[in-house]
């Protein structure tokens, strides 16, 4: 099991950052530990912690760390910090470049934010287990890329389809599983009556359970349920939080990743 995952987020957007870190929160897989806006934040905060409150899992903008050396070189100075710690990289758009000196200085992810959307928690978890994660826009701009950790990379599956549900039923369930909106609010937004997004939360979790190939802890909520059935990877089965056990590859066989204990911070 993985409860509290320990993580830290650089990002130099604050609200990019704010909504990371409340998707983060949602998840009791994962805790935030620390949100930071610039690089010397971070590693202020990493240099003055104490040991149990040290991040397992860093995901960062790589999009404004600077160079292609600099971000080598901040992502050694992270490693120093936090040995054993899994870095993900965060971007907009892909650059060769920064793409490659992420590979090359040990970052365990390399991902997309407009590929990856509500997928954070999973990228975390589904990382875990491989030696570098992409997300489907990486993988199209790295097939002309050689290197050894690339080709290896394996790709973030996309979210699970449901084709039960319905255009209006996942905006509902966006709005107010995943965002936490309240059905009032929530009903302001789609231009419809609390009691028709009741019923669309409704049928939603209806059509989520149906879907019996998952395990859960006996204590977690329908909205929780709803929540990982929604944003889950498509192909992940049993346990929802123990550790993946098939996935899909890219090309070739991932290298083995770090045991949990060297990575989790927990």
């Amino acid at each position: 099991m993985m409860f509290n995952l320990t993580v830290a987020v650089l990002d130099t957007d604050f609200y990019a950052l704010q909504s990371i870190a409340n998707y983060l929160a949602l998840d009791r897989r994962t805790r935030v530990v620390c949100t930071a806006e610039t690089r010397e934040e971070l590693l202020g905060y990493l240099d003055g912690a104490a040991e149990v409150e040290l991040p397992g899992a860093i995901m960062l903008d790589a999009d404004h760390v600077g160079t292609p050396a600099e971000l080598g070189q901040f992502l050694r100075q992270l490693h120093e910090r936090v040995p054993g710690t899994m870095i993900l990289c965060l971007a907009q758009s892909v650059a060769p470049d920064l793409l490659l000196a992420a590979a090359r200085a040990g970052a365990r992810g390399y991902l997309l934010k407009q590929d990856l959307r509500l997928q954070i928690s999973w990228a975390i978890i589904f990382a875990l287990e491989h030696d570098f994660v992409i997300t489907p826009g990486v993988h199209e701009a790295a097939l002309d890329l050689f290197d050894g950790r690339l080709f290896r990379a394996t790709v973030l599956p996309a979210p699970r389809q449901y084709p039960e549900l319905t255009d209006r039923i996942r905006e509902a369930i966006r709005l107010c599983v995943v965002e936490g909106m309240p059905a009032q609010l929530a009903a302001d937004e789609m231009g419809i009556s609390p009691h028709t997004v009741r019923s669309y939360i409704k049928e939603g979790y209806r059509i989520l359970e149906s879907y019996n190939d998952l395990e859960f802890p006996v204590d977690m909520t329908a909205q929780e349920r709803a929540f990982y059935r929604f944003t889950m990877p498509e192909g992940w089965r049993g346990d929802i939080l123990a550790r993946q056990r098939a996935v899909p590859q890219r090309r070739g066989m991932a290298a083995p990743a770090p045991e949990v204990s060297q990575v989790s911070g927990s």
